[in-house]
């Protein structure tokens, strides 16, 4: 009986370690991860783990010393620029590799060979865009040029060293959860990682929904329910501001394109328009300390581990710090001893669709220019987990790639088939350039210089430096198309509708020390009406831009702490704005006790979005309800047929100047709504809503609790995120905290003898959940203050350091 016993045991025992050793389909192996010698517990780590070392690691051409201060921030000194960049590369990868890998998978389309077949149409979503063709594109143009060659084959080289000395034990969580390794860093990532960014930015797009609402009621009510230009705006460069060159020519806005008899039932994964961003100077004149004071919070998608890694490099042609993005050489906004500078998304049109008709069905020619040209076949290999791999092949013309063919299933549902795809991303362009020549920039030349190499994502890039010069540009390619050529969808067929050229650089908007003593942007038209070309038929609205500049427009004697404060700024135009013409119309007497006392709650709100608030919880419920009940009869969005909303400006100039329009009316009802009608029955929806989602009106009716911001994991694994963060904000606020989205970093630079910069992070330097540093910053970052930045200038600074040697 005991041999019976133990031979039972011992043959559990060998099935249970050989099944935690093998991976099940896309159950990676799990023994490794719980090993006490390879798995997770290794990856835990003390406040006080990083101690002084001397490095051999290769790959340096001369030593490389680097302090790590009390965030964790390393400042490097290099004695050239390539170990500078290779001790990027090997220290980002030290913290960041898992993001950095991942980050480039997804924008290679290669999700799938990590978790399975659940990502396998993402994947060939992103190969269908062309991210790959893009990339390629990009890489080789990049590697032409001597500078950007050396730092982005450094960095790699860096990246790389760090994973060669990794033992499987010392992966980071991710790669042990998911069952992969990391693979060797190449200059291609970089590209893919600059490539992502671009799709992050760049690929918002209404044509379809437009194009839809054209053939639903014609070009005069389209016109009329969404103009060309809002009735409320203050834009990036001041109105007024005189164009200082001729422009290269000019066509005529076309008439409106008339669809085909069927219309058109499409769909494109629209841009969220709470992904923006907020940048100002202001100028010495405005200024406590004499010299300007620059700020940047750009708002994406909060994240964990952070989207970027502050860093400082030292070289005898630089001394520069600020935030780098993990998988991306040099400083992406920031400053050095003469300039600071950062960025918000332009919004652009820089991506249209083009209607492709193909010879046959063998689809080898389409019709262009009254001739037949050649489609070139791309083949993609979508390596995916415990299964085969797919062979897509993907269909290129002269536009770009056409996305999806008759049969083919589509990642977006309904999404056009036979359509090519025209996106300014997949033009070659080096972005690293600009961003070098930035981060040793001197003075407004230099900036106006080094942005005459950057491409996509267009941003409003604003400067400030030593000289006491303020400056803005929207910047990037900007095709030059004919006036609202991309609104709607286009013939594929007709020359007239191609892109030609690219605005020129040295026309791009711009303004350099306005009167009014300050520059700004957040994310709104890029100018007024006069500016000669097309850039898009429609922004980000007004209402950040417009607070930001009535704050700086009465600020005087500004210091770091006036700007911090007005970075937090939670005041909401748009309630102030909408909200007294709502509660005009509401027939207070059919309201039940609860939905009056919402009511009275709304009518003694500030407009301030801070933690504590009730008004905005039923503001922002009540603004989406009333939204939904106004144009949702008319001009309801589905998947078979996507419509858009008329925007917020364009809703509120109605309820002021049409307040019997038909629109007000529900079509889908035997009575006739009045306005009073939709905005009552609109209110006590928002109210009843809240209260079974919530309770009674109390604590848990709190912006705060209610808004339940969300700092996810990339992966979307709540144990490594921070869940339900208590802080304020709101889409259309300065602070623009949402639920998901917000301040990706914020930063704060005092220009003088020696600059002063501020910063906080909604998370921390390492990319390690068991690390001290993964959200060591958040707190400081959710209560809207800053830390000190450690400028330093040389490796013997006097201080609490610790110090590292590469060699």
């Amino acid at each position: 009986m005991r041999i019976l016993k133990a031979l039972v045991t011992t043959i559990l025992a060998v099935a249970l370690i050989y099944a935690l050793n093998r991976s099940w389909g896309v159950v990676p192996a799990l023994g490794s991860f719980i090993s006490p010698f390879t798995g997770f517990w290794q990856n835990a780590e003390k406040p006080d783990q990083l101690q002084a070392q001397d490095l051999t690691i290769g790959g340096t051409q001369q030593p490389v010393e680097v302090l790590f201060d009390s965030l964790h921030i390393p400042h490097v000194f290099a004695q050239n620029d390539h170990d500078a960049y290779f001790a990027q590369g090997y220290l980002t990868a030290r913290d960041r590799l898992w993001q950095m890998e991942f980050q480039t998978h997804a924008a290679a389309g290669r999700v799938a060979e990590i978790v399975g077949d659940r990502a396998t149409e993402l994947d060939r979503y992103n190969r269908r865009l062309g991210m790959g063709f893009a990339a390629e594109q990009s890489v080789k143009f990049m590697m032409e040029d001597s500078v950007t060659r050396e730092s982005l084959e450094a960095y790699s080289a860096g990246v790389n060293a760090y994973i060669n000395g990794l033992k499987p034990a010392q992966y980071p969580l991710e790669y042990k959860l998911l069952g992969y390794a990391p693979e060797p860093w190449t200059p291609l990532k970089c590209a893919y990682f600059l490539k992502y960014m671009s799709g992050v930015l760049a690929l918002g797009a209404d044509d379809v929904a437009m194009t839809n609402i054209l053939a639903k009621y014609g070009p005069e009510v389209t016109n009329d329910l969404f103009p060309n230009y809002p009735r409320h705006e203050d834009p990036i460069i001041p109105p007024g501001t005189k164009w200082d060159f001729l422009p290269v020519y000019y066509i005529k806005s076309p008439q409106n394109p008339v669809p085909g008899k069927n219309g058109f039932a499409l769909n494109w994964p629209r841009h969220d328009p709470a992904i923006g961003s907020n940048n100002w100077a202001v100028a010495a004149t405005k200024s406590a300390t004499g010299y300007p004071i620059l700020a940047n919070d750009p708002h994406l998608n909060l994240s964990l581990p952070s989207i970027w890694y502050l860093i400082q490099l030292h070289t005898p042609t630089l001394n520069v710090m600020g935030a780098s993005m993990p998988g991306s050489p040099g400083i992406i906004g920031g400053f050095n001893q003469h300039i600071a500078w950062g960025e918000t998304n332009v919004g652009s049109d820089v991506l249209d669709f083009y209607k492709i008709k193909f010879k046959d069905n063998t689809r080898r020619e389409y019709w262009h220019d009254n001739k037949w040209k050649p489609v070139t076949r791309r083949i993609e290999v979508v390596k995916i987990k415990g299964k085969p791999d797919l062979i897509d092949t993907v269909l290129y013309t002269h536009h770009g790639p056409v996305m999806y063919e008759p049969g083919q299933k589509s990642f977006a549902k309904n999404f056009p088939v036979g359509y090519a795809v025209r996106w300014v991303a997949h033009d070659p362009a080096n972005e690293l350039k600009c961003f070098y020549l930035l981060n040793r920039a001197k003075n407004h030349a230099d900036y106006r210089e080094a942005l005459t190499y950057y491409g996509a994502p267009a941003q409003n890039f604003v400067f400030a430096d030593v000289n006491k010069d303020i400056a803005i540009a929207p910047n990037g390619r900007f095709p030059l198309k004919k006036k609202l050529q991309g609104k709607f969808l286009l013939d594929g067929t007709n020359p007239d509708d191609d892109w030609r050229a690219y605005i020129p650089a040295d026309q791009n908007p711009h303004v350099k020390n306005p009167p009014r003593g300050f520059v700004s942007s957040a994310n709104q038209s890029s100018t007024d009406p006069t500016y000669p070309y097309y850039l898009n038929w429609q922004f980000a609205p007004h209402e950040r831009g417009s607070r930001i500049n009535q704050r700086l427009t009465a600020m005087q004697h500004a210091t770091a702490d006036s700007i911090r404060n007005l970075q937090s700024d939670t005041y909401n135009i748009r309630a102030a704005e909408l909200l007294p013409k709502l509660l005009s119309h509401v027939q207070s007497g059919s309201l039940s006790a609860a939905q009056k006392q919402a009511l009275t709650t709304l009518q003694q709100w500030s407009y301030n979005q801070t933690t504590a608030e009730l008004g905005p919880t039923i503001f922002v419920e009540w603004e989406k309800r009333f939204m939904d009940a106004l144009w949702g009869d008319e001009l309801p969005d589905s998947d078979s047929l996507p419509l858009r909303k008329p925007s917020a400006d364009r809703t509120i100039r109605m309820l002021e100047e049409a307040p019997t329009a038909r629109w007000f009316d529900d079509v889908r009802t035997p009575a006739k709504e009045t306005v009073a009608d939709i905005v009552t029955q609109s209110f006590r929806a928002t109210v009843d809503t809240l209260t079974k989602r919530h309770g009674p009106q109390g604590t848990g009716w709190q912006w705060a609790t209610t808004k339940a911001t969300k700092i996810s994991h990339l992966a979307r694994l709540d144990a490594l995120s921070a869940l339900n963060v208590q802080v304020g904000g709101g889409a259309t606020v300065v602070n623009a905290i949402t639920s998901r989205t917000g301040p990706s970093w914020r930063l704060v630079v005092e220009l003088g003898p020696m600059p002063t910069g501020y910063a906080a992070v909604p998370g921390g330097q390492s990319g390690n959940p068991g690390s001290h540093y993964y959200l060591n910053m958040l707190e400081t970052w959710r209560r809207g203050q800053f830390t000190k930045l450690q400028y330093l200038t040389s490796p013997k600074a006097p201080g609490t350091y610790v110090r590292w040697k590469l060699n």
